[in-house]
């Protein structure tokens, strides 16, 4: 059950961060690989910070996070 929480978050996440940086997503599985990619890169924002999130909303937030990020960094190599 933990694995199919885990894919639901990383496609929520995902998904959310495709509709802030593109104003779409990228589909279930890309938006699955987004969100997950996401929620690794927010943890280690969030850790280094001195940040903590609890719970399925602070996990989302988290995987949101790191996965705009992941957007940006990926739209600034794309640009050069």
């Amino acid at each position: 059950m933990n694995f199919i929480a885990f894919l639901i978050l990383g496609a929520l996440a995902g998904w959310i961060a495709g509709n802030i940086m593109k104003g779409r997503g990228f589909g279930l599985l890309g938006n699955i690989v987004v969100g997950i990619v996401g929620s690794m890169l927010g943890g280690f924002l969030f850790s280094a910070l001195g940040l903590k999130a609890f719970g399925f909303v602070g996990s989302l937030i988290t995987a949101t996070v790191g996965a705009v990020v992941l957007l940006y960094l990926i739209s600034l190599v794309k640009r050069s």
